[in-house]
């Protein structure tokens, strides 16, 4: 049965001389792979390698059977054409480290209308604005709200955030409760948004310190994952 779908880009790898692995996470069915043949040599057909770049946001035609790992595409097009996620350097990182993380975190082969939809609405906002060197914090911070372990509830008393909880407190309980500037960079990205986020002033030290640690809270609320292999070439760049 043919189903058209949006979807968007986790990852790709070669498959052989000339065809393509691609993992997507779908409107309709979640995360889907896709054994695409004969891509890398066929430069006339339909289906072409330049749609499959990372977090792309396509839309596409599939004959969708389930209990098959590998899905065939017979047709796609671009939902959205970048202008400057895939040609800009320093967003192209972000790009490369966010897909990378998706591709880790996003295993469910379920509808999730909610999570897709802010998945694709942050990717366009990216796409547009220039003041967006502290995206990638905001986006994995709004992200675990749809992965279910969101920050609960902020007091203006709490003097550390439990990272294996989720919660605020009064009492540090080791290397897992953030506090210092963390927090105050938590508490204060907590209440913005991302047309607001140019107002949040960090320098690169504060922000690799808190992508560490959002990295470990993913870590310690997610079991299969792992910190991505970009991560020491993400930071490079933002330093």
């Amino acid at each position: 049965m043919l189903t058209t779908t949006n979807a968007i880009v986790l990852s790709k790898i070669k498959y052989r001389d000339h065809d393509l692995i691609v993992k997507c996470y779908t409107q309709q069915y979640g995360v889907v792979s896709f054994l695409i043949r004969g891509i890398l040599k066929n430069k006339k057909g339909h289906v072409k390698a330049a749609y499959f770049q990372l977090l792309s946001q396509i839309q596409i035609v599939i004959n969708y059977k389930n209990n098959k790992n590998l899905q065939t595409i017979k047709e796609v097009k671009l939902n959205h054409l970048y202008t400057s996620l895939h040609s800009n350097i320093i967003k192209s990182a972000v790009v490369m480290f966010l897909s990378e993380v998706l591709s880790s975190i996003l295993q469910e082969e379920e509808q999730n209308e909610t999570l897709y939809s802010y998945l694709e609405t942050t990717l366009l906002w990216f796409d547009t604005h220039t003041e967006s060197s502290n995206f990638h914090l905001l986006f994995l911070l709004n992200l675990t709200r749809y992965l279910g372990f969101y920050p609960e509830e902020i007091s203006s008393e709490d003097k550390y955030f439990n990272l294996r909880d989720g919660k605020f407190e009064n009492t540090g309980y080791g290397k897992t409760s953030v506090h210092g500037e963390n927090l105050t960079l938590l508490k204060t990205l907590l209440g913005t948004t991302f047309d607001a986020l140019h107002t949040v002033k960090i320098n690169a030290k504060q922000r690799q310190s808190f992508l560490s640690m959002i990295l470990l809270y993913f870590e310690l609320h997610l079991g299969s994952f792992k910190t991505p292999k970009s991560l020491q070439v993400f930071n490079q760049v933002f330093s």
